[in-house]
């Protein structure tokens, strides 16, 4: 039951760097669309102190699979979780991961990853998303160009995001970018913070 994905552990440790030196010592973590779970259970492992709630849209078992492998308290049962969706399955979360979902599915989930995460975390709380984007001004990499058109032939609604269109959305419920990081792969980490009020 626990499937894998190929970039998981390519990704993961700088990941984890980043979110590191940004997610609170302690609190809970919401992870939006967990997939397989390979990432909520290595970042449960090496983040103890924090508890991960991971959730998808979609079929949770691979996810309770990893979390009954790694056998970790702070790692908590999957919650079906759909951004698009009102209301969210949870009230309140210190901090909120989300990587690779936006280019994989409609806009709206974006909006719908931005709008709910607007009720959910407390003023300076980090959002955190992890995957590729386009970026005014930077030439895009050979390997984003050709998986953007892949993406979008095989949905016309997918694709990779620019990224001051992200940043729009994140303005429009409360949230202001901190952090951009180089990550493996052409992608990018990019972290915002909830603004007060």
């Amino acid at each position: 039951m626990r499937r894998k994905a190929p970039a998981t552990e390519r990704n993961r440790g700088p990941i984890l760097d980043v979110l590191r030196g940004v997610l609170p010592a302690r609190g809970l973590v919401l992870e939006i669309a967990s997939g397989t779970g390979e990432h909520a259970a290595y970042f449960a492992e090496h983040l103890p102190r924090v508890t991960w709630q991971p959730s998808d849209a979609g079929d949770l078992a691979s996810i309770a699979a990893w979390r009954e492998w790694a056998g970790l308290e702070n790692l908590l049962e999957p919650l079906p979780l759909d951004v698009t969706t009102r209301p969210w399955p949870l009230e309140r979360a210190d901090a909120l991961f989300c990587a690779n979902m936006i280019h994989i599915s409609p806009w709206r989930t974006c909006e719908g990853l931005f709008a709910g995460a607007s009720g959910l975390l407390p003023p300076g709380a980090p959002l955190v998303l992890y995957g590729p984007f386009l970026r005014d001004g930077a030439p895009t990499a050979p390997s984003n160009a050709a998986f953007d058109a892949d993406l979008r032939a095989r949905d016309p609604e997918w694709g990779i995001r620019r990224l001051a269109d992200v940043e729009r959305v994140a303005g429009e419920c409360g949230f202001a970018r901190e952090a951009l990081t180089e990550m493996p792969a052409n992608n990018l980490t990019v972290t915002f913070r909830r603004r007060p009020g």
